[in-house]
């Protein structure tokens, strides 16, 4: 599946056999990625593209699996079982593919959908476990910088716990538990898995990116500077310096104390979409009200080479302000929540069995 085409993943052939084969192999992803370093910022002049696939089992008003495809961390792609057809959530993708390419990416994720139910019960056994909620998830995607440097990655979760990765320079899998170690003896035993998830990664994986980074130029390009506000309940209470609006993702949120870089008693937050394509982060300072009445404290944000400023003051409004700001941001992703945590490969090859058929698990 082109753009979503390698989230939805496309079985690798067209004869009965080779197709057989291809779903032993794993699925193709969607394209996005993003990593964070530092003290709150992203790595600058990187494009991205990820592709999560989450099963679940035990929930009855959940969708059983979802499937969403990410550019630069904006959702563009995105499928469910309760509805059963890969959907748009940009403009520009809507603008740049055909019906062709829905056509595809829905037929793929309804034959993951099937490999992931397989694999959830198999995994369930391996566990022992017979009840309750469970899920399973897979993350693939693919980074490329400004000075063409690529980076590529596929991983599994399950329980919202890691379970598998590759190595792609390597070409072996990671287990992460004795579960896992079954699974890498059956994948190793096949090398072409690995040998596929890492031509994958490495080219077709970035020329798709670098379409969709094409297709949505203007959006994906813009710069949008953040707004920050400091929020307390009370002089006694915790303070958090919030910055929201902004695009791209990349910045920099820390504390200074009399205009020195302050890192004691903070805690970053993580990066949070917002339902209009920009990003909010929100980093907390725990301080005393003594210490807040003899010193001064600001918080620094820095975006796209410009630095905003807020001191605390006595009038900082109430935390209030930005409950609403964060209800809707967490209800927009909730399914990333269940698919988000465990990394997800692309892969939709049957777990127990080295057979290609995913059935025969």
């Amino acid at each position: 599946m082109p753009p979503v085409e390698q989230t939805l993943a496309s079985y690798l052939s067209s004869s009965a056999a080779s197709s057989l084969k291809a779903r032993a192999l794993p699925t193709k992803p969607l394209r996005t990625t993003s990593s964070l370093v530092g003290r709150g910022y992203a790595a600058t002049g990187t494009h991205s593209q990820r592709s999560f696939y989450t099963g679940v089992s035990g929930i009855s008003d959940f969708p059983e699996f979802t499937a969403v495809g990410l550019v630069d961390d904006e959702q563009f792609i995105y499928f469910d079982s309760n509805t059963m057809k890969a959907v748009p959530k940009t403009e520009w993708i809507k603008q740049n593919v055909g019906a062709d390419y829905w056509d595809r990416e829905t037929q793929t994720c309804i034959g993951t959908h099937q490999v992931f139910k397989v694999n959830i019960q198999t995994l369930k056994e391996r566990f022992n476990q017979s009840a309750g909620v469970h899920t399973l998830q897979e993350m693939y995607g693919c980074e490329l910088d400004d000075d063409g440097t690529t980076r590529g990655y596929m991983q599994y979760g399950y329980d919202g716990e890691d379970f598998l990765s590759l190595d792609k320079s390597s070409l072996i899998w990671t287990a992460a538990n004795p579960q896992a170690e079954i699974t890498k003896i059956k994948w190793e035993a096949d090398r072409t898995i690995a040998e596929y998830w890492k031509a994958y990664l490495e080219n077709e994986c970035i020329e798709w990116l670098q379409k969709y980074v094409g297709y949505g130029k203007d959006t994906l390009e813009r710069k949008v500077s953040p707004q920050v506000s400091l929020l307390q309940k009370s002089s006694s209470s915790q303070v958090k310096c919030h910055a929201t609006g902004f695009y791209p993702k990349e910045i920099t949120v820390f504390w200074q104390k009399n205009r020195q870089d302050h890192y004691e008693d903070v805690d970053l937050g993580e990066l949070l979409p917002n339902e209009d394509g920009t990003f909010q982060r929100t980093s907390t300072l725990r301080v005393s009200p003594d210490e807040l009445k003899k010193n001064e404290f600001s918080c620094v944000v820095e975006h796209q080479g410009k630095t905003i400023r807020e001191i605390l003051t006595d009038d900082s409004p109430p935390i209030g302000v930005i409950v609403g700001v964060i209800v809707a941001v967490l209800l927009l992703v909730v399914i990333g929540v269940v698919v988000f945590k465990v990394l997800q490969k692309k892969n939709e090859t049957a777990f127990d069995d080295g057979s290609i058929n995913s059935s025969n698990v």
